[in-house]
């Protein structure tokens, strides 16, 4: 048996069929069914069986997988140990993060991560939604993972600080003219938002609440640059982290009253080796938004534009 046959059966019972695995190992079909028979035979048992939703494990099969993991993770965290034992990082590291945060602070983490270990590659998965992030992590395709905290955040979470959110209004807005928007204020406008299941989403009902429970949807984008460029265009208000505003549109950006902000998290994988580990200690230097005062009194008016970091 080999560390190759073992994560081929993996990720045939994680996505359920052979040409899916394929897919994901980028392997032909053929060599994926190939190395199966032959760990069958090898094993004299059936791993998996058909079933009208696809290949599921057997009995046996699940309890060979559960070996078979813990065998790939051992396999994985001596090459990074030995690895790090030289001084040199080499390799690939998978990071998730959760669209629209850490968009400043985790390419400038990667860039000095990069410096300092040219062979190191990097693969970055960017997601809308909690549920996504968490199936990503679940099959063991990323080693970290940056989100928002949230009521299923995992005891051993390491908080990084807060992303503070604001609003992007079009030119000529009246509600520029203050430092701060009161978003009750805004009520009735139409808004650019984001998929229905993101996080970005939920965050601006939360913020809206009573003062407007059914905001009006002038268009809904995936990507947050996407919903700054079409609000500066008048299509509607959007509300994003103060991290993910592009250079440029400074002028159009309001922080909110009452405050809005979210803290985040970073997530390390269970077996990650170090490339994860260094890459976490980077973000944990980065500056990030401190919590958000609680808002005590109305927003002032005819204050300067607030600058925010592109």
């Amino acid at each position: 048996m080999s560390l190759r046959q073992f994560e081929y059966a993996l990720a045939v019972a994680e996505e359920g069929s052979v040409t899916a695995a394929a897919e994901r190992l980028r392997v032909a079909q053929p060599s994926v069914s190939q190395q199966i028979r032959g760990l069958e035979r090898e094993l004299g048992v059936s791993l998996f069986t058909r079933t009208p939703t696809g290949l599921v494990p057997t009995t046996v099969g699940r309890a060979f997988l559960r070996e078979a993991q813990a065998a790939v993770s051992a396999a994985r965290r001596a090459r990074a140990t030995a690895r790090a034992g030289a001084e040199d990082l080499v390799g690939e590291i998978a990071v998730a993060v959760q669209m629209g945060f850490g968009t400043r602070q985790l390419p400038e983490a990667l860039a000095t991560l990069r410096r300092r270990y040219p062979r190191l590659e990097v693969t970055v998965f960017e997601e809308p939604s909690s549920a996504e992030l968490e199936r990503l992590c679940r099959r063991g395709e990323v080693g970290l993972a940056l989100m928002a905290a949230c009521e299923r955040t995992p005891a051993d979470a390491h908080r990084l600080g807060e992303e503070e959110f604001v609003v992007v209004l079009a030119p000529g807005h009246p509600q520029l003219a203050a430092d701060r928007v009161e978003l009750s204020a805004l009520a009735g406008e139409p808004w650019v938002r984001f998929d229905r299941d993101s996080a970005l989403d939920g965050v601006l009902l939360e913020a809206l609440g009573d003062s407007d429970p059914a905001p009006a949807t002038a268009a809904r984008v995936s990507q947050t640059a996407t919903a700054v460029r079409w609000a500066a265009h008048g299509l509607g208000a959007t509300l994003v982290t103060s991290s993910a505003v592009p250079a440029g549109h400074e002028h159009l950006v309001r922080p909110v009253f009452p405050a809005v902000s979210q803290p985040v998290i970073a997530v390390l994988r269970p077996d990650t080796g170090p490339a994860e580990a260094a890459l976490l200690h980077l973000l944990g230097r980065q500056t990030w938004s401190e919590a958000a005062p609680a808002a005590t009194s109305a927003p002032a008016t005819s204050a300067p534009a607030l600058s925010v970091a592109s």
